[in-house]
C-alpha cells in the first residue's frame, strides 16, 4: 500500500491517505531507489512524493514544515540521516514543581493531553506539603567487552592487575579531560559467562561521566580496550599459542545502569490528605491509594501501565532537554525486572499516620554534548531549569515521573481517568471533526459539566450544525 490524497466531507484537501500497490508502481518502475542517502534533500522529497497520487501536496506537506531559520534548520537537518521535514510536538510547561524546596518550572515534550496537566496538579497539590524529595544514590555507568577466549580463566584472572593497569593508561588519551572534570574510569573486572555461552567473557568496565551522558567517551574507551586485550594476550608470557588469541565480538555501553540510581519521594501527614474526594476522608483515600499501589507491585498488567505512567513524565523531561528516552526507557524496565519480575518502580509506606510515597530509578542523562546545546528548544529547556548538572537534571526528571504517577494513581482511586484525560481530550476530538472557533467555544462550555466522549461530541456538532 502507498499514500494519496483525497477530498473530506466538506469538500477540503486531506492528509494524504493509502492507495493500492499497482497504482503507485505505475509512479516508481524501479521499486528500489539506489543512492537515496546521497540525494540532494530536494531530491529526497521529489523521490518520496513521487510514490503518492498528489506529489504536489505532499511535497507543500514537507516543506509547511520547515524551519523559517535556515541555519537552523540545516542544524535541524543535521541531527538525522535522510531529513525530509520536522515532526512537531507540543512544547509545554508544568509549573511550581517544588524539589528539595527550589521552584521549577519544567518543560515537557509530549503529545498526550493529559500527561502536562498531571504533572502540574501534582506539583500543586504537594506544594504546600512540602513538596517533592529526591536523592542522588549513584551515577557509575557500563561498558563491556564481549569476546571468545579458549584458555585457562585462572590465568586469566591472574593476569587481570596487570590487564587493567594498561586498559587504564594506555587510554589515558580518551580519559585525560573526563578526569579532570571529575570522571573517568572507575573500574574494570573479568566476568565469566562460559557457563551460558561456551568460552564467552567479558571485560566489564564502569565509567563516571559527570554532566555528559558518556556515549561516545564510553565507547571510544571499549574500543581501545579491545585491542589492547588482544595486544596483550598477544605478547605476555605465561599463555599458550591458543590462549594468545581472542575474537572480539563486540565492545559497547550498556543502557542498563543500575547503579546510576536516583529517588524521589512525597510525604505527609495522613490528616493532610483532604480534598482528595468529596467522597472519602484522608484516612480512606490513603487506604485505597495504598492497595492500588500495591497492586501494582504483584500483577505485571498493572504494573506496566503503572510504570508506563511514570515514563509520561519522564519521557517529556528527557525530550525537551535533548536526551534518549529509550535509553531511559529500557533501564528502567530492565530495572523493574532485576528480581525476575516485572513489577511497579514505586514503593508506598503508611506508618504512624504518615503518608510516603517514592520512586527509585535508574538513569543517565547529559547536560553537555549531544543534543543538549546543540538543539535550540533543548537549550532553552536546559536554561529554563536554571542550566543544572546531570545529577540536577535527574533529580528533575524522576519527580516529575512520580509526579505523573501520582496524579494518575489519584484520579484512578477517585473520579476515574477518564473524567480528567477525556475533558484534556476534547479538543483533539473537535479537531478530528474540524470544528470551527465558534463550535469549540460552544463545546468546552457545554461539556464543562458532561462526561465527553467522541460519539457524544459528534452528536453535540450535528445538533449544533443543524
Amino acid at each position: 500500500m502507498y499514500l494519496c490524497s483525497d477530498k473530506n466531507k466538506n469538500g477540503n484537501e486531506s492528509a494524504p491517505t493509502m492507495i493500492s500497490k499497482s497504482a503507485a508502481d505505475t509512479r516508481n518502475k524501479n521499486g528500489v531507489i539506489k543512492g537515496f542517502s546521497k540525494l540532494s534533500k530536494e531530491e529526497k522529497i521529489e523521490k518520496v512524493a513521487d510514490q503518492f497520487a498528489d506529489p504536489a501536496k505532499v511535497e507543500e506537506i514537507l516543506e509547511s514544515f520547515w524551519h523559517d531559520d535556515p541555519k537552523i534548520q540545516q542544524r535541524l537537518d543535521e541531527f538525522s540521516e535522510n531529513t525530509l521535514s520536522n515532526f512537531y510536538f507540543p512544547f509545554g510547561v508544568a509549573p511550581n514543581m517544588i524539589i528539595n524546596g527550589k521552584t521549577y518550572t519544567v518543560p515537557m515534550v509530549i503529545e498526550e493531553s493529559s500527561v502536562v496537566a498531571a504533572a502540574s496538579s501534582s506539583a500543586k497539590f504537594w506544594s504546600d506539603k512540602g513538596g517533592f524529595h529526591a536523592e542522588i544514590i549513584s551515577t557509575t555507568k557500563v561498558g563491556q567487552v564481549h569476546f571468545i577466549w579458549k584458555g585457562d580463566v585462572d590465568k586469566l584472572h591472574s593476569a587481570m592487575p596487570k590487564l587493567k593497569e594498561r586498559l587504564i593508561r594506555e587510554t589515558d588519551h580518551i580519559t585525560v579531560n573526563m578526569v579532570s572534570r571529575g570522571g573517568g574510569i572507575k573500574d574494570i573486572e573479568l566476568v565469566d559467562m562460559s557457563n551460558e555461552i561456551e568460552n564467552y567473557y567479558q571485560l566489564k568496565a564502569t565509567f563516571e561521566t559527570v554532566d555528559s551522558m558518556g556515549a561516545n567517551f564510553i565507547n571510544s574507551c571499549l574500543e581501545e580496550f579491545a585491542e589492547i586485550l588482544k595486544d596483550f594476550l598477544l605478547k605476555e608470557e605465561g599463555f599458550t599459542s591458543e590462549e594468545k588469541e581472542v575474537q572480539v565480538i563486540m565492545s559497547i555501553l550498556s543502557n542498563y545502569t543500575p547503579e546510576c540510581l536516583v529517588k524521589t519521594w512525597v510525604e505527609c501527614d495522613i490528616e493532610e490528605l483532604t480534598n482528595c474526594d468529596e467522597n472519602l476522608t484522608p484516612e480512606q483515600f490513603a487506604w485505597k491509594f495504598e492497595k492500588a499501589a500495591r497492586i501494582a507491585q504483584v500483577d505485571v498488567h498493572r504494573a506496566t501501565t503503572h510504570n508506563k505512567g511514570i515514563f509520561n513524565g519522564i519521557d517529556a523531561i528527557v525530550l525537551a532537554t535533548g536526551n534518549d528516552f529509550r535509553a531511559v526507557e529500557a533501564c528502567g524496565h530492565t530495572y523493574a525486572s532485576r528480581n525476575g519480575k516485572y513489577t511497579s518502580l514505586t514503593d508506598i509506606s503508611i506508618e504512624n499516620g504518615k503518608f510516603r510515597y517514592s520512586l527509585t530509578i535508574p538513569m543517565a542523562l547529559g547536560t553537555v554534548g549531544g543534543l543538549t546545546t546543540l538543539h535550540p528548544m533543548a537549550k532553552l529547556s536546559l536554561e529554563m531549569l536554571g542550566n543544572p548538572d546531570a545529577k540536577e537534571l535527574m533529580l528533575i526528571a524522576a519527580t516529575v515521573g512520580l509526579a505523573n504517577n501520582f496524579g494518575a494513581l489519584k484520579s484512578l482511586i477517585t473520579k476515574g481517568i477518564q473524567h480528567g484525560h477525556m475533558k484534556m481530550h476534547l479538543l483533539n476530538i473537535l479537531n478530528h471533526f474540524e470544528a470551527t472557533e465558534q463550535e469549540k467555544e460552544k463545546a468546552v462550555e457545554y461539556f464543562s459539566d458532561r462526561k465527553v466522549s467522541f460519539a457524544r461530541v459528534a452528536e453535540f456538532l450535528a445538533n449544533f450544525r443543524n
